[in-house]
Parts: structure tokens; C-alpha cells; sequence
């Protein structure tokens, strides 16, 4: 823990540090993040292709994000507490050395368990680099700067649906799906060799023990934040994992409209994103109900007004936006309940979001092999609207929060 007298030296590490520096230091985090979401996703536009290169069902093909989430899961508690005394710079170059293996080896896999393997890989560098990164502002700006520079680091998220899914997908279409794991490998190794130039040691200043998190699970700000991740995340990745089945069957869309759909989506979440944090660093529970409501809006109404070409892009647009602002106001909300453990707050966050990641790819596997893509849509919105009353309920109890976080 940092001493009376020098508590702003060892938590931010900034002191010398230029202000470009320091920024090119949070762009490097971001990239990283860019990697690691961009990995896990690109699978949703190549479902399709994988699964016929090895004989699996779209469902079956889907396991591809289930693995990850569940890895992520376990990874973040057990990763961060086990590393806790490890510089942070060096654990983030190691999660991006073993993030450039997998994907390297799922360019490589001759056949489909190969893939679920790098997969697991996949789920520990998840689990570890967010748990490290997500609540890392503080530690490479001035405090002044830290809303701005989370901002900047979680607009990683939406990006890697605006640039990574697409250009996986068209990559994918041109040149086959080993490719697009291949360019991401490459990219990765781009990744390492940044943040090894521009980010600065960070040694541990405090110890992320397993008690520390069980502890925060007994306060009740953090059991919402819990639920309304769970909630939300699962109406997300239920559905959104087979949003190209869906554009192919229901709005009969081609392949490479499928790819300017994707990259319309993914410009709404960059945008949201940006709106959502700002809201959420003053309003967090208002922010991720109106987030919910436009998820529970769009996916309910898809799978009518998403029989026109038009009608998909609007839900794509509102649903976009309203997911680019989803994790933002998760990781506000779970940073509001315990302040004094950002590090604690971004594993159980970490934990949280993966773990709902998983069990929405696996459920919405499940739908669609037994029904349809619009029934996914359906059941993901009326989870989504659940959030909402969620968000209510805490409202209603009067729900008080913690002072903002302080870096």
C-alpha cells in the first residue's frame, strides 16, 4: 500500500513522465485491448466458414466465444491474485506474447479442437489483461486526465467491432478465415513490441488477494453491478454472436454486406462508447439502464424491422450505441461501489462480463440450432428489459454510492 508521504508517486507513476508520453503509454493499453476483444469476437463473422471448413453447426461453431468467456472467468481472480506482486508492464507483455500464440495457432489448426484449444488461451489472456488494464488510467495520466484516458482505453471495445470483426470478416471472405487469426497474430506481436517501448514499469502497489474479492461481493452496490452485467451482457453476446446467421437467413443479406452492417454497428458502439462515459462518470445507473433499454429495443424489434435492409442497419445503428456504452458504465459502476480496490473492482468486472460472455454464446447456441436467429433476438431483448428493472430496483432502495474513484 502507498505511504503518507508518497501515495501519488507509486500509484500513478506519472511524476517524470511528458504528457505525450503518458498518452501514447494509455494508446498502448488501448491497442492492447483492441487485440484482445478483437480475437475474441472475430469468430462472430466467420462462423460460417469455420464451420464448414470442419462439418460443425452454427451452434457447435459457437463454442468458439463460449471457450473464451469461460477461461476469462476463472483467469481474472486467479491470474491477477497469483501475479499480484509482478510488475503490471511485464504481465501485460506476457498476456500479448501468449494472445500472438493463439491466434498464430488457430491460422495454423488442421482441425476444430485445435482451435478450441487456442481458444483456452484466448479466455486466460481475456481474464488477465483486462483485470490489469481496465483500471490502469490512473496509473499513466494525471488524475485530471484519468475519466478522459478510460474513456480512451474502453473505446477499444466498440473499435474492435468497427474495425477488428469487419476486416476479420471481409479478410476472411478474400483470403480464406485462416488469415484474419493470421493478421491478428502479427498484429499482436506489433502490440508486444509498443507496450514494451512506451509504457513505464508499474510495479504492484497493492496485493489483489481472492479474500479481497470476496469481501467486495458482500457490499450491495457490487451485487447490482453484477446483475445488471449479467443481465445485459447475456442479452449482448446471446444474440450478437449470431447476428450473421441472422443478416444471412432473415434480411438475406451477402457476405459483403453482412461486412458494411458490421462496420455500421461498430461506428455506433465507437460513439457510444464516448456518450456512454460521459453520462456514466456522473449518472452510472442511469447510463446503463438507458443502454439496456435501446439493447432490449433494437433486438426485439429486429426480427421484424430487420427484413429490410434499412430496417436492420436502424436496429444496428441503436444497438450499436447502446452496447459501445455497456462496458463503460459496468466498470463505472463496479469502481463506484468499492473506490479504495480499483485493481479488485476490474477482476470482478473482468469475471463478470467474461463469464455472462460465455454462457450468452452457449445459450444462444442453443436457440439456434432448435429454432431460429429471430428467436435468439427475442429472448436476448426481453433479458435486456430485465436490466432495466434491475437498474429500478436500485434505484428505488435509494442505492447510495461510494465518492468517485480517486487515482
Amino acid at each position: 500500500m502507498p505511504t503518507a508521504t508518497s501515495p501519488r508517486v507509486e500509484r500513478s507513476g506519472t511524476p517524470a513522465r511528458s504528457r505525450l508520453v503518458s498518452w501514447l503509454a494509455v494508446m498502448s493499453v488501448t491497442a492492447g485491448i483492441f487485440a484482445v476483444v478483437t480475437t475474441e469476437i472475430l469468430p462472430i463473422g466467420l462462423l460460417t466458414p469455420i464451420g464448414s471448413t470442419f462439418t460443425v453447426s452454427d451452434g457447435t461453431a459457437g463454442l468458439m466465444m463460449t471457450m473464451p468467456g469461460l477461461l476469462a472467468a476463472v483467469s481474472a481472480p486467479l491470474v491477477t491474485a497469483a501475479t499480484a506482486r509482478v510488475d503490471r508492464r511485464l504481465m501485460l507483455a506476457a498476456f500479448m506474447a501468449l494472445l500472438a500464440l493463439a491466434n498464430l495457432t488457430a491460422a495454423l489448426a488442421p482441425a476444430y479442437w485445435v482451435i478450441l484449444s487456442s481458444r483456452v488461451l484466448v479466455g486466460v489472456v481475456i481474464g488477465g489483461f483486462w483485470s490489469i488494464s481496465a483500471g490502469l488510467a490512473g496509473r499513466l495520466v494525471p488524475a485530471g486526465s484519468v475519466p478522459r484516458a478510460t474513456a480512451v482505453i474502453f473505446s477499444a471495445v466498440p473499435l474492435g467491432s468497427v474495425l477488428g470483426v469487419p476486416a476479420g470478416t471481409f479478410l476472411g471472405d478474400i483470403a480464406g478465415w485462416r488469415s484474419a487469426f493470421l493478421a491478428m497474430g502479427l498484429l499482436t506481436l506489433g502490440v508486444l513490441a509498443l507496450l514494451l517501448a512506451v509504457v513505464p514499469p508499474l510495479p504492484a502497489y497493492e496485493a489483489t488477494r481472492l479474500d479481497v474479492l470476496g469481501g467486495m461481493l458482500r457490499g450491495v452496490g457490487t451485487r447490482f453491478a453484477l446483475l445488471m452485467t449479467f443481465l445485459v451482457v447475456l442479452a449482448h453476446f446471446g444474440t450478437y454472436t449470431y447476428v450473421t446467421p441472422f443478416l444471412t437467413d432473415v434480411t438475406h443479406a451477402g457476405s459483403g454486406l453482412v461486412t458494411v452492417y458490421l462496420l455500421v454497428y461498430g461506428a455506433a458502439g465507437v460513439a457510444g462508447n464516448f456518450a456512454g462515459g460521459a453520462v456514466a462518470a456522473r449518472h452510472p445507473r442511469a447510463a446503463f439502464a438507458a443502454a439496456a433499454s435501446a439493447i432490449a429495443a433494437a433486438t426485439l424489434l429486429l426480427p421484424t424491422a430487420g427484413r429490410s435492409d434499412l430496417g436492420a442497419v436502424a436496429m444496428l445503428v441503436v444497438w450499436g450505441a447502446a452496447y459501445g456504452a455497456v462496458p463503460v458504465c459496468s466498470q463505472t459502476w463496479f469502481a463506484r461501489a468499492a473506490p479504495d480496490s480499483p485493481e479488485a473492482s476490474s477482476v470482478l468486472f473482468t469475471a463478470s462480463f467474461q463469464a455472462t460472455i460465455s454462457v450468452g454464446a452457449l445459450v444462444g447456441g442453443v436457440v439456434v440450432d432448435r429454432s431460429s436467429p429471430s428467436a435468439v433476438m427475442t429472448l436476448g431483448g426481453a433479458t435486456a428489459a430485465l436490466a432495466v428493472l434491475v437498474a429500478w430496483a436500485h434505484h428505488a432502495r435509494k442505492g447510495a454510492w461510494a465518492d468517485p474513484v480517486r487515482c
